[in-house]
């Protein structure tokens, strides 16, 4: 069984540190900007996969684990889960390190977004074959 906090294979589709605007007056950073870098890190999956422009239509699934704090370099790792004819589902999976110079990652969040591919006039379009 996976370790919950051991990092996924590969590189980060995304790495921020979170700062003190996107936190509240106790220095927890707010669920929303998380939920924010998810669809971002989610979304450059799914373009790559899509070769091309995608829109959110869902989030199925997102808990938060832990808190991030102030100062937290923030890691979304991601990967197309399901793709359908004009849709993909997209896991991501957030870490958090809390001091960079003995970085210790922790698993903060997890999430399961979906994306449907569009043309130029955002309509729906076929998702192509890898």
């Amino acid at each position: 069984m996976k370790d919950i906090d051991q990092l996924p294979a590969g590189i980060p589709e995304l790495r921020v540190a979170a700062m003190p605007a996107d936190a509240n007056a106790a220095g927890d950073i707010f669920g929303g900007w998380v939920m924010a870098q998810v669809d971002l890190a989610g979304s450059v999956a799914a373009m790559r996969r899509a070769h091309g422009r995608v829109v959110t239509v869902a989030v199925e699934r997102l808990q938060f684990l832990r808190p991030v704090l102030v100062g937290d370099l923030v890691s979304c790792y991601a990967r197309v889960i399901r793709v359908g004819r004009t849709s993909l589902s997209v896991a991501v999976e957030v870490f958090s390190e809390r001091n960079p110079t003995a970085p210790e990652s922790q698993r903060v969040a997890e999430a399961v977004v979906v994306y449907v591919a569009i043309d130029g006039n955002r309509r729906p379009r076929p998702v192509p074959a890898e």
